[in-house]
């Protein structure tokens, strides 16, 4: 099974990033959009692992869980990958890095590492993937739109749970399934 450790957004904030793809999308049709199922911070993109790995997964995070405090969390900011480019692959909305959103993820790195899954060779840059650019043409309304935004506050919340995720790809997109909800002291 494709699995991946996330924070999952409160409603209120994906209706907010909803409504800002909504307006993006208006300017140009040439992106793949998240819908609101897919609205997560993702901490780890696992992979595929078997039933066993997962368990193990599910155990490392509720120690996790046990040694890391609820915290908040802002989504600001819009931006592309790669950064500042005309062709990019990837828009996004940020979010504000904090030295708790930090430090999880890092241990989520840590303790995945020891049960032999490959740590992350690029720095984390939490951010929220709006959608998959397929075509740079007509894109420059959407990178206006981005710019015009850059500074914007899409909402705020308080990180309560970390979710351990499996991914089911099918031809309409991604399905996502929670293997296991951790709650945080």
């Amino acid at each position: 099974m494709r699995t991946f450790v996330a924070i999952d957004l409160k409603p209120e904030i994906k209706k907010n990033i909803s409504q800002f793809i909504q307006k993006l999308e208006s300017h140009s049709p040439n992106a793949r959009w998240v819908k609101n199922q897919g609205m997560h911070l993702t901490l780890k993109f696992v992979g595929e692992i078997t039933d066993d790995k997962a368990r193990e997964i599910r155990s490392v995070l509720m120690d996790l869980s046990l040694r890391h405090e609820r915290f908040p969390m802002k989504l600001l900011g819009t931006g592309t990958f790669p950064p500042r480019s005309r062709h990019p692959r990837i828009l996004w909305v940020g979010i504000e890095e904090s030295q708790k959103l930090m430090s999880v993820q890092n241990e989520v790195e840590s303790m995945l590492e020891k049960l032999s899954i490959s740590r992350e060779k690029r720095r984390f840059h939490p951010h929220l993937t709006l959608g998959r650019v397929r075509s740079s043409h007509n894109i420059a309304p959407v990178l206006e739109e981005l710019s015009e935004n850059r500074d914007t506050e899409f909402g705020s919340m308080e990180v309560e749970e970390i979710t351990f995720f499996k991914s089911t790809l099918n031809p309409t997109g991604a399905e996502y399934s929670a293997l296991a909800k951790v709650q945080l002291k």
